[in-house]
C-alpha cells in the first residue's frame, strides 16, 4: 500500500481578524485574572493592572486598522528589487574582494612551485595554473555581472557592450548593439533595469533558444528609453502572467520596466524567435537632463 499524499491549506485570516481573536483571549485571560484577584485569590494588583493595560492596547489595535502598516503590491516589489540589487553588490565585493585575493594568491603560489618543481612535475604544475587561470576570470566575469560597476563610468551603451562581448564570446551568435544617439543623462535606475532586462534576457536565449542572431537596439525617444531584443531562435509562447506560470525571469523584466512607470511587451511564435521592446519614460527631471545632453 502506497500512502497518499495530501495538502493542507492554512484558514487565510485578515490582520483585522487576528487582532479580534488576540482581543478575545485577553479578555478572557484578564476576566479570569480580574475574578482571581476580587477573590483574593493571591493575584497581585500589578499583574492585574498589566492584563487590563494589554487588553486595552488590542483593543485601541482593533478600533485603528488604518494606521497598520500596510504594503502596496507596486511597493513591495520596488523594495524586493532594491533588496535584491544590494545582495547582488554584496556578492559582487565578497567574489571580487575575498575570493578573488585568495585565487590570486594560489597563482603565485603554484607559479614558486613551478619555478622550484622536478621536470617530471611541470606539466601537472602547469594545468593547475592553467585552471587557476580561468577560475579566476570566471569569478571576474560573475562578479562583473552581478554588479556592472562600469554602469557609472562608462555609461549604459558601453556597458552592454562589454556584456554581450564578454557572455557571447565563447558562443556561436553574432549579436549587434545598435545605439545611434548619445545616452547621457539617462537616470542610473533606468540604466540598471535596461541592463538587468538584457542581461536576462540573452540568459535565457542562451539556455533556450539556440539562436544564431541577436540583435539589441537603445533608443532615445521624445517618450522616453526603448529597448529593442530581438533573436532568431526556437521561440516559445509568453505566458499571460509570466510569474504564475514559472517565467520567473520574464516576470522579473516585466517587474522592472513597471516600477519605473513603463511597460514591456514580448513577441514570441514557436520556430519563430523572439522579440521583445520596452520603454521607460523620462521622469519630469531626467527629460530635462536628456534634452540638454542631447543639444550639448
Amino acid at each position: 500500500m502506497h500512502g497518499s499524499n495530501k495538502t493542507f491549506t492554512l484558514w487565510p485570516m485578515s490582520s483585522n481578524t487576528v487582532f479580534r481573536w488576540v482581543a478575545m483571549v485577553c479578555l478572557a485571560i484578564t476576566a479570569c485574572n480580574l475574578v482571581a484577584f476580587f477573590l483574593d485569590d493571591g493575584l497581585s494588583s500589578a499583574l492585574a493592572l498589566i492584563n487590563v493595560l494589554a487588553l486595552l492596547g488590542i483593543c485601541y489595535c482593533v478600533s485603528r486598522p488604518s494606521k497598520t502598516i500596510q504594503f502596496q503590491p507596486q511597493e513591495l516589489a520596488d523594495h524586493m528589487l532594491q533588496v535584491q540589487e544590494t545582495e547582488r553588490h554584496r556578492l559582487s565585493r565578497e567574489l571580487h574582494d575575498d575570493i578573488g585575493q585568495m585565487l590570486t594568491a594560489a597563482k603565485l603560489q603554484s607559479d614558486w612551485l613551478q619555478r622550484r618543481a622536478t621536470e617530471d612535475l611541470h606539466p601537472h604544475c602547469a594545468m593547475l595554473n592553467n585552471i587557476l587561470d580561468e577560475t579566476l576570470a570566471k569569478v571576474r566575469d560573475v562578479s562583473a555581472i552581478l554588479n556592472p560597476r562600469q554602469l557609472a563610468s562608462l555609461g549604459l551603451e558601453a556597458s552592454l557592450r562589454a556584456h554581450l562581448l564578454r557572455t557571447l564570446v565563447d558562443t556561436p551568435v553574432l549579436w549587434s548593439l545598435e545605439c545611434h544617439q548619445r545616452l547621457a543623462g539617462i537616470p542610473e535606475e533606468m540604466a540598471v533595469a535596461a541592463f538587468r532586462i538584457t542581461q536576462e534576457a540573452v540568459t535565457n536565449m542562451l539556455r533556450h533558444a539556440q539562436a544564431k542572431n541577436l540583435l539589441v537596439r537603445i533608443q532615445r525617444r521624445p517618450d522616453g528609453l526603448a529597448l529593442s531584443i530581438s533573436d532568431d531562435g526556437l521561440g516559445f509562447l509568453p505566458a499571460a502572467n509570466p510569474g504564475q506560470q514559472g517565467q520567473r525571469g520574464m516576470a522579473g523584466m516585466v517587474e522592472r520596466a513597471t516600477l519605473l512607470g513603463g511597460h514591456l511587451t514580448v513577441e514570441s511564435e514557436p520556430g519563430r524567435g523572439t522579440h521583445i521592446q520596452a520603454l521607460f519614460p523620462w521622469a519630469p527631471r531626467a527629460r530635462e537632463r536628456a534634452d540638454i545632453s542631447k543639444h550639448s
